[in-house]
C-alpha cells in the first residue's frame, strides 16, 4: 500500500499549491502503475482531465482527490487528511480575487505564480517593470497618458499593481533582478515630474533590499533579446521554472527544459551587456540630474 505523504511546502499561494499538489498526485499514480485514462474513469472524467489536474491547470475537487487516493492505495487517514487540506487551501481565493473582473485568466495565473516565486528575473524594453512602478507612473500607462480622465476601473487596476508590489517587502521576499533598456529611462511616461519620482523610487529600492537593477546602455541595446520577458524560479521542487511572455491577446508560459535554457542564456548575456548594479545607479542619478 502506498503511504506517501504530501511533500512539505512553504506557505504558498493557491496557484503554486495547485501545481505542487498535481505533481504529487502524478507521482502517486505512476508509482501505482495506473494510466491517466483509468484514473480519469475512476473520477468520472477523462485522460485529459487527469492531465490538467496533474499540471495544476484546473482546480481540484475533494471528491476527486479522495477517489484518486483510494485508487492509488493511499489509505492512511492522516495522509489523506493532509492531501485534502492542501486541496482546500489550493481552492482558496488569492488576494487578487477581488480584481478578477479586471484580470484575464492568464494574468491571474501569473500573479499567483509571482506570489510563490523565490526569484524573479525580468527584462523590460519599454516600461519600468510593474513591480517597480510608482503609482503615478502606473496610472500614466493605464490611462494612456490621461490620468485626469481615469475611471474607477483604471484606478482599481493601478491599486492591483500597488498590491502586487508588496511581495518585495514581506518576510521571505523573492529576489528580484531586473534588467531594463536605457530607453526606458528617457521615455517621459507621465511627464517630467512623474519620471523624476519614478527614478527616485528606483534609486530607493535598489539601495538596500531584494531588488537588483541593471541598465543596458544604448550601444548594446537590442542584441541579446528581441523583447521583454520574465523568468520565475521557485523553491518548491515540484514547481518548474517558468518563462512568461505577454502579448496583446494573452500570454505564453514556457516550461520546457530547452526553452528555459535559451532564456537563461539570454538573461545571462543581458547581465553581461548591462552596466553593473552600482554603475546603473550612477546612470540613474545622472539621468535624474539631467532632468
Amino acid at each position: 500500500m502506498a503511504t506517501s505523504e504530501p511533500a512539505p511546502e512553504r506557505e504558498s499561494g493557491p496557484t503554486a499549491l495547485r501545481i505542487v499538489l498535481g505533481a504529487q498526485l502524478r507521482r502517486l499514480r505512476e508509482a501505482a502503475e495506473i494510466g491517466r485514462a483509468d484514473a480519469g474513469y475512476a473520477i468520472r472524467g477523462s485522460e485529459s482531465k487527469i492531465s490538467r489536474m496533474e499540471l495544476g491547470r484546473v482546480g481540484l475537487k475533494e471528491r476527486d482527490v479522495k477517489d484518486l487516493l483510494t485508487m492509488y492505495g493511499v489509505t492512511e487517514e492522516e495522509t489523506r487528511d493532509k492531501f485534502l487540506e492542501m486541496v482546500r487551501r489550493s481552492n482558496s481565493p488569492g488576494w487578487w480575487h477581488r480584481y478578477s473582473d479586471l484580470m484575464p485568466d492568464w494574468f491571474q495565473d501569473f500573479v499567483g505564480l509571482e506570489e510563490a516565486a523565490s526569484r524573479i528575473l525580468t527584462y523590460e524594453t519599454q516600461f519600468v517593470p510593474g513591480l517597480l512602478q510608482t503609482e503615478d507612473y502606473a496610472m500614466a500607462i493605464m490611462s494612456h497618458g490621461r490620468p485626469e480622465l481615469a475611471g474607477p476601473a483604471v484606478k482599481r487596476r493601478v491599486a492591483l499593481w500597488v498590491q502586487r508590489q508588496k511581495i518585495l517587502y514581506r518576510p521571505g521576499a523573492p529576489r528580484f533582478w531586473a534588467v531594463i533598456d536605457e530607453s526606458v529611462l528617457h521615455r517621459p511616461i507621465g511627464g517630467r515630474r512623474v519620471l523624476l519620482a519614478q527614478i527616485d523610487h528606483l534609486l530607493s529600492v535598489t539601495k538596500n533590499g531584494p531588488v537588483t537593477l541593471q541598465i543596458v546602455p544604448y550601444p548594446l541595446s537590442g542584441y541579446a533579446a528581441e523583447g521583454s520577458f520574465t523568468m520565475l524560479r521557485f523553491g518548491e521542487p515540484d514547481l518548474p521554472d517558468i518563462v512568461y511572455l505577454e502579448h496583446l491577446a494573452g500570454a505564453l508560459y514556457l516550461d520546457k527544459l530547452e526553452e528555459l535554457e535559451i532564456y537563461s542564456r539570454v538573461f545571462d548575456r543581458l547581465t553581461v551587456d548591462a552596466e553593473t548594479p552600482d554603475r546603473s545607479r550612477q546612470m540613474l542619478a545622472k539621468i535624474r540630474a539631467d532632468l
